[in-house]
């Protein structure tokens, strides 16, 4: 596929085979976001590639913990909604149970913090799209950015003082008959362009 078509077919993948891909073609995902752009070249977008299940096990049970204290409120956004309703009902795996977390953090007084995971980010899953693996954004780990559990588990990782993680993504072979993602491009729905000429 051409740029155009990886990016026009990308689709997030929430349903993963328990397959662990290979090694090479996770680092060639880790290397398309470490060659995102970054705000002035800063490159300060600190990478942790999760592998091992019984830590991905741990982040969900801490994940859930701390969703299901917290309440509902008028207005909130959807996604974070559904991960307090689902951590309550004590059922919720945010990674999706995906065989590798993708973990983006970043300096917490950059100003372009999330700006430059989220370039990162956008670069893996085309990479993901282009090496016929599924992949999602994951955003939990950035509303829980100041839990004193997960970051005791960072920290651990290497995690530094002065960061915080900003995003992640979920990776792994698509759970479906041909084991590949879904690639059907969806109908734009939003997303207004005006041309001035």
């Amino acid at each position: 596929m051409n740029a155009y078509e990886l990016i026009t077919t990308r689709r997030s993948t929430r349903r993963f085979q328990d397959k662990m891909p290979e090694t090479d073609l996770i680092g060639q995902i880790v290397e398309a976001g470490r060659y995102a752009p970054s705000g002035g070249n800063n490159q300060t977008t600190h990478f942790f590639v999760i592998q091992k299940k019984e830590l991905l096990e741990e982040l969900a049970v801490l994940a859930k913990n701390a969703f299901a204290k917290m309440e509902v409120t008028e207005g909130m956004y959807p996604s974070l909604r559904t991960s307090v309703t689902k951590s309550k009902e004590g059922n919720y795996v945010f990674h999706y149970n995906a065989p590798v977390l993708i973990v983006t953090a970043n300096k917490k007084d950059y100003g372009n913090n999330i700006a430059d995971c989220s370039c990162a980010l956008e670069n893996m899953m085309i990479m993901a799209n282009a090496l016929d693996l599924g992949s999602c954004w994951i955003n939990q780990l950035k509303w829980l950015n100041e839990d004193p559990e997960i970051l005791a588990v960072f920290r651990k990782l290497g995690l530094q003082e002065d960061e915080r993680i900003y995003g992640a993504l979920a990776v792994g072979y698509a759970d479906s008959a041909d084991g590949l993602p879904e690639r059907k491009p969806l109908a734009r729905k939003g997303n207004p362009v005006e041309w001035i000429r």
